[in-house]
């Protein structure tokens, strides 16, 4: 082991934003974050077993060095010098297999804990409600599952390493340079405070620098990630920008190239204050000790093994100055993790939930109002760059609503925007639950269901299918994955688009791109329908499925929606009324309210808001 050992803790604490380590910790953190250890206690326990014995084996080389020039090379005994080289050779052979070893057992303690967390706080996401992701930023989760995740798994290997490296490592060496010449090793430690003023000087400035770097990389990436886009990059094209997006992005990439500079300066200089004070330690050692040696009060091995000793203490006494730094790093990074794992879902699945039956078809909501949470009820302001608490209650957005969709039925939601419609449908497949009142599907209420067996009862089509980077056929197995491929095409017919998939080079194994974007809006439509037919539910909601379609995507959608709800309840939100006449059941809502309900023809004889938006319709039409 050398000096260097200790370094990996150094440069850490030097880049680490010190308001991360000034943070007040929950009391039951590292109770948890032993929990999480639990799995892996009996590699941890060999990894530690491998680092006190490759930390203890730090002196045996410079102690042989010295019995090799005081008993072997000055007393001229060949016998010595070859059995203490073979010695030497030996321990570098033990510390190698030790070396790697420890990085096996490392990575595989590192690998398992960052496996463990990943998939925990995965798991855990994907089950928040979907309040949660209106307000959680995409990025700030990724980084939880990344950044955050890999430093806590740092606790288990780098720090718990170092830390007990380092300390075995000055325990050992410390008594073995006493021993040898407690003069000589005092004067070396009286360096020491040198050393450790400057790492502290130096980490202040490099903190702040390295913060602002990261500011400034992500504010770069942010840059990035919206121009690059389908629709950021759209946008850019059509208001023909490219000299004020290249001005603005040159601005924010120079901020970072001169912080790098001044990052770069610093670093250098402390390099330098960290290869100086060991010189001048060595320097030291062989001066005092070679006089010593003149003095015949040290040997020349003594001398030796000291000057080797000196450089293998330096690094960890550096290192366990700052263990509550990289300590508490960890263990933020850990309860970081716990905090996105602690946020409870709005949205739970009772103990004694049930399943519903397969053939569920019966809406019906009785006496419902509803709420929207606030932020402080559903997400984490550290999950959002801009955070703040909602200064008043939304107020409720539905009010008394009850109506019954009878199995097979079409029942219409129309009226004025932000009327409440939208979030009607959201309570049915419980992506929200009520505040008052209860929704029922298929006689039970949807709180004392089985979420699978609601999702599987409930399909939607929006306005926007979102589609993944994928290709078609991966698009519409997600509805279900066991489908074959005569099942697919079937769908695909049905949907009315089979025949544009056939004229496509790759067929089912065309990539859609970002978002479903190589795809006109009518084709997602037809392709988020075929993928509704497969999941074959019992409860259709349709929301604004032809708001901006064309009059022919229109058409060509409209009798796809057609063989889709054939035979299947449905919940249909549409602003163009022409399109519900037909309608089982019409209701008109205003401001959280079901203000009427009817026929067509019955509510455009009983006037009111409905008459006057179908008036309205018909005038702009006309």
């Amino acid at each position: 082991m050398s000096m260097g050992s200790g370094m990996g803790p150094v440069w850490r604490h030097l880049r680490t934003d010190r308001s991360i380590t000034e943070q007040r910790l929950a009391k039951d953190t590292v109770r948890r974050v032993a929990a999480f250890a639990k799995p892996h206690r009996g590699l941890i326990a060999v990894f530690l077993v491998l680092t006190v014995i490759d930390a203890a084996l730090v002196v045996v080389t410079p102690l042989l060095v010295k019995h090799l020039v005081d008993d072997g090379i000055l007393k001229q005994d060949g016998s010595v010098v070859t059995t203490t080289a073979l010695a030497i050779a030996g321990v570098a052979l033990v510390d190698a297999a030790l070396a790697v070893g420890q990085g096996y057992l490392s990575s595989r303690i590192g690998e398992g804990l960052i496996y463990d967390l990943r998939t925990s706080v995965f798991a855990h996401v994907q089950r928040m409600s979907v309040a949660f992701f209106t307000r959680a930023q995409t990025g700030a989760l990724v980084s939880r599952l990344n950044n955050d995740v890999i430093g806590a798994q740092r606790a288990f290997t780098s720090t718990l390493s170092s830390t007990v490296s380092n300390s075995i490592s000055v325990v050992v060496v410390g008594i073995a340079m006493l021993a040898l010449s407690w003069q000589v090793t005092l004067l070396c430690l009286a360096l020491f405070p040198f050393l450790w003023l400057a790492s502290r000087w130096v980490g202040r400035n490099l903190a702040g620098l390295t913060r602002e770097q990261m500011q400034g990389n992500a504010d770069l990436g942010n840059t990035m990630t919206e121009r690059f886009n389908v629709g950021g990059a759209l946008l850019l094209k059509l208001f023909g920008r490219r000299g004020e997006e290249d001005a603005l992005f040159a601005r924010k990439a120079g901020v970072v190239r001169d912080l790098g500079v001044r990052i770069a300066l610093i670093t250098r200089i402390f390099g330098a204050s960290l290869m100086l004070l060991p010189a001048l330690a060595t320097a030291l050692v062989y001066g005092v000790g070679g006089h010593l040696a003149i003095q015949q009060t040290l040997t020349v091995g003594t001398l030796l093994a000291l000057a080797t000793l000196l450089l293998r203490l330096l690094g960890p006494l550096q290192g366990l100055s700052n263990v509550r730094i990289d300590v508490m790093t960890a263990l933020v990074s850990f309860e970081r993790v716990f905090e996105v794992l602690d946020l409870p879902s709005m949205v739970q699945e009772k103990p004694d939930a049930v399943a519903l039956p397969a053939s569920t078809g019966r809406v019906e909501f009785d006496h419902v109002a509803f709420r929207y949470p606030r932020a402080d009820e559903v997400s984490l302001a550290s999950l959002e760059s801009v955070a703040r608490t909602e200064s008043r209650d939304t107020g409720e957005v539905l009010r008394d609503v009850s109506f019954v969709a009878e199995p097979g039925q079409m029942v219409a939601l129309v009226g004025p925007s932000g009327a409440g419609k939208t979030t009607m449908t959201h309570l049915v497949a419980r992506l929200y639950d009520v505040t008052g009142g209860a929704v029922r599907v298929g006689g039970h209420d949807v709180r004392d269901v089985t979420l699978e067996s609601l999702e599987d009862a409930v399909g939607y089509v929006t306005q926007d299918a979102h589609m993944f980077h994928d290709t078609i056929g991966a698009n519409l197995a997600y509805a279900r994955p066991a489908a074959t491929d005569d099942e697919i095409w079937a769908a695909l017919e049905a949907a009315q688009i089979a025949r544009l998939v056939r004229s496509l080079p790759d067929g089912l194994d065309t990539v859609v791109g970002d978002r479903g974007y190589r795809l006109s809006g009518g084709e997602r439509q037809r392709l988020a329908i075929a993928r509704l037919l497969l999941k074959a539910p019992g409860i259709v909601v349709l929301d604004e499925a032809t708001a901006h379609l064309d009059s022919e995507s229109e058409v060509a959608v409209q009798r796809a929606l057609d063989q889709a709800l054939e035979g299947r309840t449905s919940l249909v939100i549409a602003h163009r009324l022409s399109t519900i006449r037909s309608a089982d059941l019409i209701l008109v809502v205003d401001d959280g309210r079901v203000v009427q309900s009817g026929s067509h023809t019955a509510l455009l004889a009983e006037g009111g808001l409905y008459a006057d938006l179908y008036a309205t319709q018909f005038s702009r039409t006309a």
